[in-house]
């Protein structure tokens, strides 16, 4: 250990090397240990958005365009027609798969065989590859298809579920609950196991009711849980790409066109990859807006 003289008479330690190398060590293992996280963001996340970014401000041939094709987007009734069957599809959809899933959620939370076989068949489309599931689906949308075979058991008459401009959305509506309320169902039988047993005994002995509990108790302690379950069916209702592009390719006369889908028709189809980066930049910036607002009421009812 090394000395070092100070003062007559007086003798202090030197401070070791080595707690100097500590020091680095413990300052920089945190960042070796995320390093390859912070190396997928940037491959895969933050270069794809500047990419995306500097795609929209250019033209055909790569030259500096300003804010030209957002103009055109903007100015194009095919766009204005594209985001509204959106909106329309993200505001039907998320509210509809929520309630579902919250309600299936509410029946499968206790522990049981009837039940864990029940949760089972329930989440068991979440497995199915989201092609495989439109594929079935268009099945059973076929004028012979399973569909229209129940209602003219019933006495109804067939119904053009795909093929009609009024039914072809809310169709897809039904196939995607079908497919995501099984997921979203069993993070909220989390979100239910996590509630204390005390809260319901108690309201017990006050004499409350299964459904005053479930507007006293349930509700506002699930409202973490329901704004994760909001939130991500919101993303993946924006995302939607598969069922629209192997069941209706965005007809019939548009009824279906979601924005998603005529990003990939811009850049693959009409080779516009400057414009589609334009309309996916927009869908992007009107997702983090919506998912904003979702935030602030959440957040605000919870202050309440």
């Amino acid at each position: 250990m090394a000395m070092e003289a100070v003062s007559e008479g007086e003798i202090v330690r030197a401070a070791p090397i080595t707690s100097r190398f500590s020091k680095w060590r413990a300052a920089i293992a945190p960042l070796l240990f995320l390093s390859p996280a912070l190396v997928a963001l940037i491959i895969f996340r933050l270069l794809p958005a500047a990419w995306l970014v500097q795609q929209s401000l250019s033209g055909y041939d790569g030259e500096f365009v300003g804010l030209d094709n957002f103009k055109f987007l903007f100015t194009a009734p095919s766009f204005a027609k594209t985001l509204q069957a959106t909106l329309t599809f993200v505001a039907v959809t998320v509210p509809l798969q929520t309630a579902i899933a919250f309600g299936l959620a509410l029946l499968f939370a206790e522990n049981s065989r009837i039940t864990s076989l029940l949760r089972v068949l329930v989440f068991l489309p979440v497995l199915i590859p989201s092609s495989v599931a439109a594929i079935l689906w268009g099945a059973v949308y076929r004028p012979e298809g399973l569909a229209n075979a129940l209602l003219t058991s019933i006495g109804v008459s067939a119904q053009p579920f795909l093929a009609s401009q009024d039914q072809a959305l809310m169709s897809i509506t039904v196939m995607c609950s079908w497919i995501g309320c099984g997921f979203l169902m069993m993070f909220l039988i989390g979100g239910l196991k996590d509630i204390p047993r005390d809260l319901y005994e108690a309201a017990s002995i006050d004499g409350a009711g299964k459904l005053s509990s479930l507007w006293h108790i349930t509700i506002p302690m699930m409202r973490r849980p329901l704004a994760f379950v909001i939130v991500a069916d919101t993303v993946f209702a924006f995302l939607l790409f598969a069922p629209i592009a192997l069941l209706t390719r965005g007809g019939p006369s548009g009824s279906t066109q979601l924005v998603m889908f005529d990003v990939y028709q811009q850049a693959y189809f009409f080779n516009d990859m400057p414009l589609a980066a334009a309309e996916g930049l927009t869908l992007m910036v009107v997702m983090m807006v919506i998912i904003l607002i979702q935030f602030r009421f959440l957040s605000r009812e919870k202050q309440q």
